[in-house]
C-alpha cells in the first residue's frame, strides 16, 4: 500500500522558487497497477524520485505499508531503497558486461543474499518474465529491447519489494512489445502482491491501468 499526504517539493532557481509537486495526495493499493501521466514539465519525474526516496519532500509524508520513509534517516533510506524499492527505467540500464542472469543477482548480492540464492531467484524470474535459459545467459546486447526491458522488470523484482517505480517503462519499445510488458507489469503486481507506480505520458499506457492519477503543474487534476 503506497500512501501519499499532502506532498510538495521546492527548488529555487536563481531568485525564482519553483513548486515542482504542489499537495499532492494519493493512495495505490498492494497489488495494483498504476500510472502517473501528464506532459514533460508536469512534475511527474520529480514525483517518481520523491516516491523512490531518491530526494526528500519540502513538506508532506510518503508511507509505504505504514512505514514512513520520507522521515528516515540518510542510512536508513540506502538500505529501504535497496530492500523494499524496485526500479524500471526506460534505458533499462542493464550492466553490459553482465548476463541477464548475473543482472538480475546484483540486487540480492548488496542485500547481502548467499551465492546459490541468487542465482535460483534470479533464473525463477527470468522464467516468469518469459525469457527462458539460453536467453538468461546472454548479455544485454545480444538481447532485444523488449527482453532488455524484462531483465530489468525481474531485476526490480528481485528483492521482494513492497513498491516498483517505473519510468517511462515502454518509452524506448515498440507499441506491441510495450503493450505486452505492460501486461507483464499488470500482472506481476497481483502475484507478486507487490503496489507498481508507472510514470508515462502515453494514454494508451494509463487506459491500461486500474488508477491513473493526472498531474498538471505539479498538481494531481481530474
Amino acid at each position: 500500500m503506497l500512501k501519499v499526504i499532502n506532498l510538495t517539493k521546492t527548488f529555487q532557481s536563481g531568485d525564482t522558487k519553483v513548486l515542482a509537486v504542489d499537495n499532492v495526495t494519493l493512495e495505490v493499493p498492494t497489488g495494483v497497477f498504476s500510472t502517473i501521466i501528464g506532459k514533460s514539465g508536469s512534475g511527474k519525474s520529480t514525483l517518481l524520485s520523491l516516491l523512490g526516496a531518491l530526494d526528500r519532500p519540502t513538506s508532506g509524508n510518503i508511507m509505504v505499508d505504514d512505514q514512513e520513509i520520507s522521515k528516515l534517516s540518510d542510512a536508513k533510506l540506502i538500505k529501504y531503497r535497496r530492500e523494499k524499492i524496485g526500479f524500471v527505467f526506460q534505458g533499462y540500464n542493464l550492466i553490459p558486461n553482465l548476463t541477464a542472469l548475473e543482472n538480475v543477482m546484483v540486487p540480492m548480492e548488496f542485500a547481502g543474499m548467499a551465492l546459490r540464492a541468487q542465482k535460483e531467484r534470479a533464473a525463477i524470474l527470468l522464467t516468469q518474465v518469459g525469457l527462458d535459459e539460453i536467453k538468461q545467459g546472454r548479455k544485454p546486447g545480444r538481447l532485444s529491447g523488449g527482453e532488455q526491458q524484462r531483465v530489468a522488470i525481474a531485476r526490480a523484482l528481485a528483492n521482494k519489494p513492497k513498491l516498483i517505480l517505473a519510468d517511462e517503462p515502454t518509452g524506448n519499445l515498440d507499441s506491441t512489445t510495450g503493450a505486452v510488458i505492460i501486461k507483464l507489469l499488470k500482472d506481476l503486481a497481483k502475484s507478486e502482491k507487490t503496489t507498481i507506480v508507472a510514470v508515462t505520458h502515453d494514454n494508451g499506457i494509463a487506459a491500461e491501468a486500474e488508477i491513473t492519477f493526472k498531474l498538471k503543474d505539479g498538481k494531481l487534476i481530474k
